[in-house]
């Protein structure tokens, strides 16, 4: 696998590489990041686009960050689904889920993420990777489950986010739709480092440099010992999450 393999294969992710580090950065018709599951969506091209940037032996690094001012704030109202039903519709969301999380974990080098903004829907993108840096401007939450009351946390945020926070805030997290800032995310340990939203790419590239300038056994075998308890987790917890996410929305509501 080339990088001209996949550099124009996705609507929603632009690639560009130098010296070995892999910027990634996702968008929705060249502004800021919408999120969707329909077809062409991040949803949808996600797990495909670690798949092939894993296989791509040149990548050393991996920065992935978002457009302008969010890194995934809403959802994209222009998407359509082509599925008649919802019972059609789930086999593929389950796959799609399956592989977004697990095929960004199977990346087999350094991922830092830049998060230039709020990461309201599906930050544990963002947080899973092994370097979180964070825009002055950024806060996360997980406002697509519970607090929309359209579905259950079960895609993998349920495995993040109790292991990041701790299991009674990880709780009341996914159940309120807390928003947590920049700055106290880097306090609990979320993330590395907050910047200003100038700063933040530049001082990911630095970083990235700096580790691409490393043996690539040294990064790859690195990477592999500092996911393996996620792996782990998503591996025992993620397909039974998407199950129950999936019964909860196909059950008739009372």
């Amino acid at each position: 696998m080339q990088l001209s393999d996949y550099q124009d294969k996705y609507a929603g992710i632009r690639f560009a590489r130098a010296d070995g580090v892999l910027q990634m950065t996702i968008h929705t018709r060249g502004g800021p990041a919408l999120w969707g599951s329909a077809p062409e969506s991040l949803h949808r091209e996600l797990g495909d686009a670690f798949l092939d940037l894993a296989r791509d032996a040149e990548n050393r690094v991996v920065v992935l960050t978002g457009t302008g001012d969010s890194f995934i704030a809403a959802s994209d109202p222009t998407q359509s689904y082509p599925e008649d039903s919802l019972a059609a519709m789930w086999p593929r969301i389950y796959d799609e889920g399956v592989a977004l999380l697990n095929n960004l974990l199977a990346v087999p080098v350094p991922m830092i993420a830049a998060v230039n903004g709020p990461a309201l829907i599906h930050a544990e993108i963002a947080v899973l990777c092994d370097i979180v840096l964070a825009a002055e401007t950024a806060e996360f939450a997980d406002l697509a489950h519970v607090p929309s009351g359209g579905a259950i946390p079960g895609d993998g945020v349920h495995v993040v986010w109790p292991m990041l926070l701790g299991p009674n805030r990880g709780r009341y997290f996914l159940l309120t739709g807390e928003r947590i800032q920049a700055a106290e995310a880097r306090q609990i340990g979320v993330v590395a480092e907050v910047l200003s939203p100038e700063a933040l790419l530049p001082r990911a590239r630095v970083l990235a440099a700096q580790l691409a300038k490393l043996p690539l056994p040294l990064l790859r075998h690195t990477r592999m010992l500092l996911t393996k308890d996620l792996r782990r987790r998503m591996f025992d917890e993620l397909h039974s999450g998407l199950a129950h996410e999936a019964l909860a929305t196909l059950v008739p509501r009372t």
